[in-house]
């Protein structure tokens, strides 16, 4: 297998910059991933507080039977890497992946997986990628999805497009398996997708009289019912129909431009599109939530996920936020009184939402048994069966239209098949960082939606093409 130089330094600043970007997210509920670029890190993966480097042979299988068989002949150990993971059960990730994994090795006793815990820091991601290089001790692995461009193009991921059987491929949804084909191929097994949805806190409907919307309700009856939702209460308080977390790794208030019908990129990621005629309509429309309507907070632009969060489960000073599957859980845990919608459709006339995709691929090999087995087990980690063997293994809605979660998560479900998925690029991370101070400061009113989109055109191109 041919090897080139791995660029190391490289690959764990990017990773290091995808765990920051994640910073600025809300803290979530029981372990729940967001795949968005924002939390893109808590992105592709379910992380903990205090993720430890660790590793532990998986023993402990469900009592389901799992038909998880893998043909290849394989007789020995394989690595399995997962960001966060603590091993004996140490945290919530440890205990889905060992029951995950212990169901494997009871179809295949020949096998054995040891799964190896990596930090979410600039020292864990080194660590991994070392072992990547290295060849021997990684088979299986979770991972950033900005990342796997950089592994792909220095040959450390094999494809799975000769894996692939037409079970599978009629059960993914196409626009996932998309997402992860870099020159045609694809690179890793779509596990599951946190789209951006939008929370309704019924309370404050309830409060003011209003109705939800219906389902395939529009951007101007999202904005009426928004100014009905902007108010202020007699004690003072003011409460505001809309609000959205806009960071550098965020998407969530993206749908309102993507619902005009433009991509931030062109379909090949060759050039940017965001500057055109739709792209500017839709901005305006985010723009004028804020500076037109007025049913956005005055900090609205410069939020903390967290400061979010508490205003619309605690304070509920905001009647309705747009954000990933990720917090819902935890609002059910806390007994809120909320549901979810799909985000309004724009002039585009087509449903439209945003987010990242978690995934797992495997590390190219001159075994084929060894290569086999190693796809045996991804294909197992985001099918059907592991969810009916783990009670609770998908965190967020699955990338197979035959897995099915439990509520909340399932009112994400349906937002699926149309999610675009930002760009599995090498130079996304940089990209969307150069684009989000230009909607920021159009927000802010500091500049035109035209001067925002058009700002970063020439910058983006030069990168993409290289220059």
């Amino acid at each position: 297998m041919k090897r080139q130089s791995f660029t190391l330094l490289l690959l764990a600043t990017l990773m290091a910059l995808i765990l920051s970007a994640c910073g600025g997210g809300a803290p979530e509920a029981p372990e729940t991933p967001d795949e968005s670029p924002k939390t893109a890190s808590s992105t592709d993966q379910p992380t903990d507080a205090s993720p430890t480097a660790d590793s532990s042979a998986a023993t402990t299988a469900p009592q389901a039977t799992s038909p998880a068989t893998s043909a290849s002949g394989f007789a020995g150990t394989l690595q399995f890497w997962v960001l966060g993971y603590q091993p004996g059960g140490g945290n919530r990730t440890g205990q889905l992946m060992d029951a995950a994994v212990g169901a494997f090795m009871a179809a295949n006793p020949d096998i054995t997986v040891e799964i190896a815990g990596y930090s979410g820091d600039q020292a864990g991601f080194t660590k991994l990628t070392q072992a990547v290089q290295s060849g021997q001790a990684v088979d299986v692995f979770r991972l950033p999805s900005d990342v796997l461009p950089l592994l792909v193009k220095d040959e450390l991921v094999a494809s799975i497009d000769e894996f692939l059987t037409e079970e599978d491929r009629a059960d993914m949804y196409p626009n996932l398996l998309q997402a992860v084909s870099i020159d045609g191929k694809a690179y890793a097994w779509p596990l599951w997708v946190p789209p951006v949805g939008m929370y309704l806190n019924l309370d404050v409907f309830e409060e003011r009289g209003v109705d939800p919307p219906p389902r395939d309700w529009t951007y101007d009856q999202f904005v009426e019912i928004a100014k009905q939702l902007t108010f202020t209460r007699d004690n003072g308080e003011q409460v505001y129909g809309y609000t959205a977390l806009i960071d550098p790794g965020v998407v969530n208030a993206w749908p309102f431009i993507l619902g005009e019908g433009v991509l931030p990129l062109s379909a090949d990621n060759q050039s940017y599109t965001f500057n055109s005629p739709e792209g500017i309509a839709g901005l305006q429309k985010l723009v004028d939530l804020a500076l037109v309507h007025e049913v956005t907070p005055p900090d609205f632009g410069s939020q903390s996920g967290a400061d979010i969060q508490t205003g619309f489960k605690e304070k509920k000073v905001y009647a309705m936020y747009s954000e990933p599957s990720g917090a819902s859980s935890g609002y059910q845990a806390d007994g809120l009184n909320f549901d979810v919608w799909p985000m309004p459709i724009g002039s585009s006339g087509e449903p439209v939402t945003a987010g990242g995709i978690g995934l797992i691929s495997v590390a190219a090999s001159d075994d084929p048994t060894r290569l086999q087995a190693g796809m045996d087990l991804a294909r197992y980690l985001t099918g059907p069966q592991v969810a009916e063997d783990v009670e609770g293994f998908y965190l967020a809605p699955g990338a197979r239209r035959s897995i099915s979660v439990d509520d909340p998560i399932s009112k994400f479900e349906p937002f699926v098949e149309y999610c675009y998925i930002t760009p599995i690029i090498a130079e996304w991370p940089q990209i969307r960082t150069i684009i989000h101070p230009q909607i920021q400061n159009a927000i802010f009113g500091q500049v035109s939606v035209e001067e925002a989109l058009n700002g970063p055109a020439e910058e983006v191109n030069q990168i993409l093409s290289g220059n």
